[in-house]
């Protein structure tokens, strides 16, 4: 990896790709700090320190950590990177259920475009939504239990909280074209880049805060960090690779196929989705629990779901958790990857897998092969998201493990994709071909 930057720190136009890269990530560094008008910093910052050394702790800290510190912070970006994630994942579910958006998808470029322009109207949407509920939040108090100081400069001023509201949304809508200017003129995803920095970011303060409390602890975690980075590389490199051989067919008078390729189907082929699924259904009971914990006779059932699946230290909600990463890894799977479709495909161009008819018995044996490749890869992403559930539980602390869950994944993933795809300029351009 570091050979990679080295060699792309040497060639001129990377050069200049990757210090642009750099100059967007700071840019949007600052931004994440940069407090929205109207917000009173220093009570702001006195109920965090508050918060987040109490029993909900571990939620605040999971919090600060996909927003990269800045959501606590009420920054003017804020909301990050998440609304266009969450536009993105609705738009990749709709494509399964609406027709027309299926067919856009099937008309190439011109389709994928359309598409990413509904996302971009979807993310505007729901940053309005969310920015919305947040300010409320804070203006009720909610934002921050057990905190009585106003984060708010004037909670009762109706055109600060609009005006919040608007600068929330434009930088969320400004995170977006940070995200298109690193894809198109920088390296790189341009949205992966940035969810990755939200993640890097929090990492000195937790390893900080985890030294400066024990150093025992420190080097145990950094000693675990290093295995399980590794462990998470040799995983989401892994593949099985069906063959896939073309048969000759004459176009006019020039010759085509005979060649070999094949089909890569990856362990993880569900990548970090399910988790953010998982995740986002188990914030629910905490959301029942806070709408009807003031009633003057609680509910049974709202007192069951307090005690087992608010907090991640119990037994149910560690195997509800498990559970709900299984059954999502199997359903994203099977509405992203459509064995039918690549077979027809294949029929299609003359393809076919050596000793499988093509057409229903190739769908059937891809069909087959994914859905026994699936299940170790559900049960790593499950067993890789509760790591930091389970040292929370056993350790008793209130900091959330840094080198687990999904921090972890999108810190490898990301990571790995992007050394790819300079690997893959450096090669374009240094190229000596076979003759020298």
């Amino acid at each position: 990896m570091l050979t990679a930057f080295t060699r792309a720190f040497r060639t001129p136009d990377l050069r200049k790709k990757l210090l642009f890269t750099l100059g967007i990530i700071a840019l949007f560094r600052l931004g994440s700090v940069l407090p929205t008008p109207g917000v009173h910093v220093q009570n702001l910052a006195s109920c965090f320190d508050q918060v987040r050394n109490g029993e909900n702790g571990n939620i605040y800290g999971m919090v600060q950590l996909f927003s990269g510190g800045a959501l606590l912070k009420l920054s003017v970006f804020a909301l990050g990177i998440m609304p266009y994630i969450t536009a993105s994942i609705i738009l990749q579910l709709l494509v399964v259920v609406i027709p027309r958006l299926e067919a856009l998808k099937k008309e190439g470029q011109a389709g994928q475009t359309k598409i990413t322009q509904y996302t971009r109207y979807l993310t505007i949407g729901l940053g309005i939504l969310q920015s919305t509920a947040f300010i409320a939040l804070a203006r009720s108090g909610q934002l921050f239990q057990g905190c009585d100081k106003d984060v708010l400069l004037d909670p009762d001023n109706i055109f600060m909280i609009i005006t919040m509201v608007v600068i929330m949304t434009a930088g969320t809508s400004v995170i977006m074209w940070l995200g298109e200017l690193i894809t198109d003129r920088g390296v790189g995803n341009g949205m992966s880049i940035l969810i990755f920095t939200q993640v890097v970011a929090v990492f000195p303060s937790e390893l900080a805060s985890i030294f400066q409390a024990n150093k025992f602890t420190f080097a145990v975690v950094m000693v675990v960090g290093v295995f399980m980075i590794a462990a998470v590389v040799f995983v989401e490199q892994a593949q099985r690779r069906i063959p896939v051989q073309y048969a000759k067919r004459m176009v006019g008078r020039r010759m085509y196929g005979g060649t070999s390729t094949y089909i890569p189907l990856k362990v993880n082929q569900a990548g970090i989705i399910p988790v953010i699924f998982a995740s986002s259904l188990l914030y629910l009971p905490q959301l029942l629990t806070s709408l009807f914990a003031n009633a003057e006779s609680p509910n049974a059932v709202v007192e069951w779901i307090s005690q087992n699946l608010t907090k991640g230290d119990t037994p149910v909600y560690m195997i509800t958790f498990f559970v709900l990463i299984v059954f999502f890894t199997y359903f994203y799977v099977s509405i992203t990857f459509n064995p039918t479709e690549v077979a027809d495909n294949m029929k299609k161009y003359g393809g076919f897998i050596p000793g499988i008819r093509p057409g229903r018995p190739t769908a059937g044996y891809l069909s087959f092969v994914l859905t026994r490749l699936t299940a170790p890869g559900a049960l790593y992403l499950g067993l890789i998201a509760m790591i930091p559930i389970v040292a929370l539980a056993v350790a008793g602390a209130s900091q959330n493990f840094p080198f687990g869950g999904t921090s972890i994944l999108i810190m490898v993933g990301v990571g790995l994709d992007t050394v790819k795809q300079i690997e893959s300029q450096l090669q374009q351009r240094n190229y000596e071909g076979f003759l020298r």
